[in-house]
């Protein structure tokens, strides 16, 4: 005679949240078996899983299950039954992913950050297998929802050809191809960062195309003139000559901040000619794909619907740094601030960007 065919029934999140009700509401394991079904062996065991100790407001401890507690413990433990975690028990590299997750790092740049820096772990990780444990919810303070961009992204639908400006002086169809190429230092990208719809104080971004080096402005409003002026101010302070050889071109999209031309490329000090300025085709801020990418991580530390003048220069100054001093995986690791200065010394340029110093 053939034994019957044992059946094996596996806890759930639902299962789990329902036995941490009754738990710890007080009723037996008995009765919670009975009215979840399963053995009462199994209850047993699956409350060892998730038992924690809680401390009341009289300061007794009393045992208690948490159900969140017991599904991050089988979810870890089903990972096992693939290749075994690299992590192991390497408690220094699991703090240090943690630490720089929170403070706004991605896998990939975290990765580059420990190789350059020369940075030593037991564990050794690459960014997919990183991502795929921060997924699984492997380390205790960081999960998915703490990564800026979570999952693989989309693929760019095919974009529908830009309606073409006639060939101008300005249009960026007149830029180089040693420009567009980024073969050479100096040719920067420019845009504009509100706070809110309201008038008020705006933010002047400029990205340099060959570094990716980031320099970011207070301006009082988004009008024509303060974006001169502050064009004006940043001259004085680095001198004519440096700034005809760090700003040689800059490619703005058709803001009316930037559609003073003539300001904006001569100097009111020398009356001469001190960079040139193109401008994207309307609704292509694709054509300045890097200035927009890094006003992405603005965002981060200055959301929308915030005014900027909420925010202090000395903010503005570490969001400026943060950007510059971000490991890049296109240099290798290496972040936009040493390749910026590499470029400067070469010129003989020297306290480049503590002469612009952010003020409003």
């Amino acid at each position: 005679m053939r034994k019957a065919k044992r059946s094996y029934k596996t806890f759930t999140k639902r299962t789990r949240d329902k036995l941490e009700a009754l738990y710890n509401a007080g009723f037996p394991v008995k009765c919670i078996a009975e009215q979840l079904g399963y053995s009462f062996q199994a209850i047993y065991h699956e409350l060892k899983r998730g038992y924690y100790i809680h401390r009341n407001t009289d300061w007794t401890e009393t045992k208690r299950y948490s159900a969140d507690k017991a599904q991050l413990s089988a979810d870890i433990n089903a990972t096992a039954k693939g290749a075994p975690l690299k992590l192991g028990n390497d408690k220094k590299f699991a703090e240090f992913v943690e630490d720089m997750v929170l403070k706004g790092y991605s896998p990939g740049a975290i990765l580059l950050y420990i190789k350059e820096h020369g940075l030593n772990f037991k564990t050794n990780v690459c960014r997919v297998t990183l991502y795929s444990y921060i997924e699984k919810g492997v380390f205790l303070k960081i999960g998915n929802k703490d990564l800026l961009r979570k999952g693989s992204r989309k693929k760019k639908a095919k974009e529908k050809e830009a309606k073409k400006l006639p060939i101008l002086e300005h249009s960026i169809e007149s830029r180089s191809s040693e420009i567009n190429a980024r073969l050479t230092f100096g040719h920067w990208e420019g845009d504009s960062v509100i706070g809110t719809n309201k008038k008020g104080e705006t933010i002047l971004t400029l990205t340099e195309r060959f570094t990716r080096a980031e320099i970011i402005m207070k301006s009082p409003d988004k009008t024509a003139a303060s974006t001169v002026r502050m064009f004006n101010r940043l001259e004085r302070r680095i001198g004519s000559l440096n700034f005809r050889k760090i700003f040689k071109s800059i490619t703005f999209d058709n803001g009316t901040e930037f559609s003073d031309v003539e300001g904006i490329e001569y100097s009111p000090y020398t009356k001469k000619k001190r960079t040139t300025v193109y401008y994207c085709h309307p609704f292509c801020s694709s054509e300045r794909g890097t200035n927009e990418n890094q006003n992405g991580f603005i965002r981060r530390f200055i959301p929308k619907g915030v005014p900027i003048s909420s925010f202090s220069n000395a903010y503005i100054q570490y969001v400026q740094n943060y950007i510059n001093e971000y490991p890049r995986a296109i240099f290798g690791g290496e972040n936009s601030h040493k390749r910026f200065e590499r470029e400067l010394e070469k010129m003989n340029i020297r306290n480049f960007l503590t002469k612009i110093q952010i003020t409003s």
